[in-house]
């Protein structure tokens, strides 16, 4: 048993292993299948910064990232705790509503959604990479789990208390689901950074572009600096797998008690 769970846990790490070695080698050494540390990392590097406005790009992927996080666990986690404690019939058909969403692909409406912010004038805007995945239906279901095992016997003297509903949102049900923020923070922050689709289609100009489209952008000509490009890889990966390993327990957990 342990033989086998070693056997699959270097097979999950190798890609990222390989990964990390490639973007120490030279593009020749790399289609080669080279698995040894080579001394081609700063060069790449310097190759990387001469190709693409990098530093740029990560500014505006950590600056999207970090808005889209914050504002969605606000508009979400509200909407998840209406639907739950001032429930009604109403209410649940509307859910429904917002759940049959979730079987509508993106590509879909990308086009109309294109047409309308280009009219609003919102191209190359934070505003317009944001209103799109501001609120989604799978956090608003998980915020809604999660206030379904908030007591509500609490709410009830918190109101004979004399506390606003606003007060109790924000005093006692945010500190109570910490875990559900931590899961719903993780799962956001990764979405919104790996985004291309969406940004590829409303970022039009260069100096609007993100870590995804850097990338993207090497693999295009008649040739792939492939050593180059496995440390842009590496890059765009590193805040991704920080904020996971950072939040991996709060993430368990808060998946965990969204299913209950």
């Amino acid at each position: 048993m342990y033989a086998f769970l070693i056997l699959m846990s270097i097979i999950s790490v190798f890609p990222l292993l390989w990964m990390v070695i490639a973007a120490t080698n030279k593009s020749v050494d790399v289609t080669r299948g080279r698995l040894i540390p080579g001394t081609y990392l700063f060069e790449n590097f310097k190759n990387l910064i001469a190709a693409q406005n990098v530093g740029s790009a990560m500014l505006n992927s950590f600056k999207y990232a970090i808005i889209l996080t914050f504002v969605s666990l606000v508009i979400c986690s509200l909407a998840g705790y209406g639907f739950e404690i001032f429930h009604d019939k109403a209410k649940d058909a509307v859910m429904s509503v917002i759940l049959l969403a979730m079987m509508v692909p993106f590509v879909a409406t990308m086009i109309p959604l294109f047409r309308m912010f280009s009219k609003a004038h919102l191209l190359n805007t934070t505003l317009g990479f944001l209103l799109p995945t501001v609120s989604t239906p799978f956090l608003i279901m998980m915020f809604r789990q999660s206030a379904r095992s908030f007591p509500h016997d609490i709410i009830e003297a918190a109101r004979i208390d004399g506390l606003s509903e606003i007060r109790i949102f924000f005093q006692m049900f945010i500190p109570t689901m910490r875990s559900t923020y931590a899961a719903a923070m993780t799962i956001t922050f990764m979405n919104a950074w790996n985004n291309y689709l969406w940004p590829k289609v409303i970022m039009t100009d260069a100096e609007s572009q993100t870590m995804p489209m850097v990338v993207a952008n090497l693999t295009q000509g008649y040739v792939t600096d492939y050593g180059m490009l496995m440390l842009a890889v590496l890059i765009c990966t590193l805040p991704t797998a920080i904020v996971f390993f950072c939040l991996q327990k709060s993430f368990a957990e808060g998946i965990t008690g969204a299913v209950k």
